[in-house]
């Protein structure tokens, strides 16, 4: 059984900037020596927001469906699982069973229209 990790180290470039949609989410998965890493960012523009793939409430993957992280507006990033609701700047839950709980943070940057984690 491989070990899922919760940061990575700094410098590790994703993928280029148009890979993910404006407005839209992309999971990322880095496989390291210590274990592997499950996570995800949202664009908006020509910033991105990353977090951990792992719920507060359950521990859980956010998404069923590969890079369906977001509610269906694109407002705020969704749970699948127990419709958890996450504010896309700060992961805060707003609505759901975690209510005031928070994602996990995932530091990414943008750099040279590449997306690199920070």
């Amino acid at each position: 059984m491989t070990e899922r990790l919760l940061a990575t180290p700094a410098g590790v470039t994703l993928a280029r900037l148009e890979a993910v949609a404006d407005g839209a989410a992309r999971n990322f998965v880095l496989q390291m020596k210590a274990g592997r890493f499950h996570g995800f960012v949202v664009r908006r523009g020509d910033t991105v927001t990353g977090y951990v793939d792992r719920c507060p409430h359950m521990g859980v993957p956010l998404a069923q469906t590969l890079d369906q992280y977001l509610a269906p507006d694109g407002a705020l990033i969704a749970c699948s699982w127990h419709g958890a609701l996450f504010e896309i700047d700060d992961g805060r839950c707003v609505g759901g069973p975690c209510v005031g709980a928070r994602l996990t943070p995932w530091p990414v940057a943008v750099v040279d229209g590449a997306i690199v984690t920070a």
